[in-house]
């Protein structure tokens, strides 16, 4: 049940089923250590809960969990060793000796908290207080919502969304870059580095209408085809490679051919000035898409159609706050903190077997295993951290249109590190404030409001959920996953 290398889970505290009240309960680990987690019976010795050490006494350490009424046993992870406080009530347990406390519910209390001095050299659950836990301690009951309020502030929203179109996205002035689908491979991923932006929309001259879509995701599948022994696709062939080509050559890799062995088109995904916003969402989420496109065409069949603009997730998220921004409270699920909601994705706590596994990269790994773990993940970005789990950056799919300039995609990626492909990319024209905008964090207890409020700035797709103080991931929220919330 019980491991000494996995990543800290997140907060044991969370809103549970109605009806159960818990309360926030400070623990302590008097006893120095370089990392120390807590778990217990009150989170079903599911997680880790890591603990912060206390200012001014750096062999002090301490956590909040939420606890319910009850009888409660629980153990002490110091680097890696599971250990119990033999200064505290302790009996035999299913995982050992474990120390034991009641939580108790009797009249409201506020404890004193004793200066470093004054700490006795032994686990404390709530001072002054023995095994009996007051109803009030330093932070506030963990909040709670029903599901009604979660269904009426979700129907709000879609009503919302739904009364307003994709016209109003439409900025007064700006551009949108369009690519013709005879331009080389090459060529076209030295725009997309040049211009700062992850994709674009593709042209057909001949057909005379927007056809597809070439993104980073391409430009990554092109660089791992290069990197097989046995590809047909050479460095030479890159430069004088076109779109067309590579799209055709694309459907051929993934299986997409009819009964003739000839490619099957991929039907554009875009919006029309007049669809709703809430149409518009469902688009990008059902179709696993970063944009779609607004197109206008005063034809009938489609013929001769203007690209207004690439509406996105951010830009719906902001009408969203700009509409709501006065009046939040009319949303309770605005109020409650990300960790209280099924929200984005987490470290996996201990005990679950059947999920996915947190992707994270060191600065010295690989270019090549990089892109691989995106590929396989299937995410957008993957948090670049230390030999401690602390942030340090975020690799994104867009970042690999920097390989572009210069040739340096002709390199061996199993050679370049991911520090080092970031340092092309820190090289590149892209604005410093959008790569200071990627790697935006969160604390697990900003409420869904706030979070909401960072994302909806430009340029910003998720947050990296980090430990307070010491920046250590705990997980991570995208624009998709507050979209898959808000719809249901």
């Amino acid at each position: 049940m019980f491991a000494s290398d996995v990543n800290p889970a997140r907060d044991a505290g969370r809103v549970t089923t109605a009806g159960v009240v818990l309360f926030p309960i400070p623990f302590r680990w008097p006893h120095g250590g370089r990392s120390v987690f807590l778990s217990g019976s009150f989170n079903r010795w599911a997680e880790l809960v890591p603990m912060s050490p206390v200012e001014g006494c750096p062999n002090v350490f301490q956590a909040v969990c939420a606890v319910s009424h009850g009888c409660h046993e629980f153990k002490f992870l110091v680097d890696g060793e599971w250990r119990h406080d033999e200064r505290q009530p302790h009996k035999n347990g299913e995982y050992g000796i474990v120390n034991t406390f009641d939580a108790l519910p009797i009249p409201a209390e506020v404890p004193q908290v004793q200066p470093c001095s004054e700490i006795p050299n032994n686990m404390e659950v709530d001072n002054g207080l023995t095994h009996r836990i007051s109803a009030v301690t330093l932070n506030q009951v963990m909040p709670r919502i029903s599901e009604v309020d979660v269904q009426a502030s979700r129907h709000r929203i879609s009503v919302f969304l739904a009364a307003h179109t994709a016209y109003e996205l439409l900025p007064e002035s700006g551009k949108v870059v369009a690519l013709d689908v005879d331009l080389p491979v090459k060529q076209a991923f030295h725009i997309l580095s040049e211009q700062g932006i992850p994709m674009a929309p593709l042209w057909d001259f001949y057909k005379g209408k927007l056809v597809g879509v070439l993104s980073a995701s391409d430009f990554i599948l092109i660089l791992r085809e290069l990197g097989n022994h046995g590809s047909n696709l050479t460095e030479e062939e890159l430069e004088t490679h076109t779109i067309s080509a590579w799209k055709e050559a694309k459907a051929y890799m993934n299986g997409q051919i009819d009964g003739h062995g000839r490619p099957i088109p991929r039907n554009l995904i875009y919006a029309g000035p007049c669809d709703n916003l809430k149409d518009v969402a469902l688009k990008i989420l059902r179709n696993g898409v970063a944009v779609v496109p607004v197109i206008h065409s005063s034809s009938e069949d489609g013929s001769f159609p203007q690209l207004l603009h690439l509406a996105s997730l951010s830009e719906i998220l902001k009408c969203i706050c700009r509409y709501f921004r006065h009046c939040s409270g009319s949303l309770p699920i605005l109020q409650l903190p990300i960790y209280a909601i099924p929200l984005g994705t987490w470290v996996p706590r201990i005990g679950e077997s059947n999920s996915w596994p947190f992707a994270m990269l060191r600065p010295t790994t690989s270019l090549s295993s990089a892109l691989n773990m995106l590929v396989q993940a299937q995410v957008s970005s993957i948090p670049i951290v230390d030999d401690n789990d602390s942030l340090l950056d975020i690799y994104c799919r867009s970042d690999i249109t920097a390989l572009a300039k210069g040739r340096a995609y002709t390199h061996n990626l199993n050679e370049i590190t991911v520090y080092q492909a970031m340092q092309l990319g820190q090289d590149s024209n892209s604005p410093c404030e959008a790569r200071s905008q990627r790697c935006q964090m969160c604390l697990r207890t900003d409420t869904l409001h706030k979070v909401m409020e960072q994302l909806a700035n430009p340029g910003v797709r998720r947050l990296v959920i980090v430990e307070a103080g010491s920046n250590r991931v705990e997980g991570i929220v995208s624009l998709t996953d507050i979209f898959r919330f808000l719809l249901g």
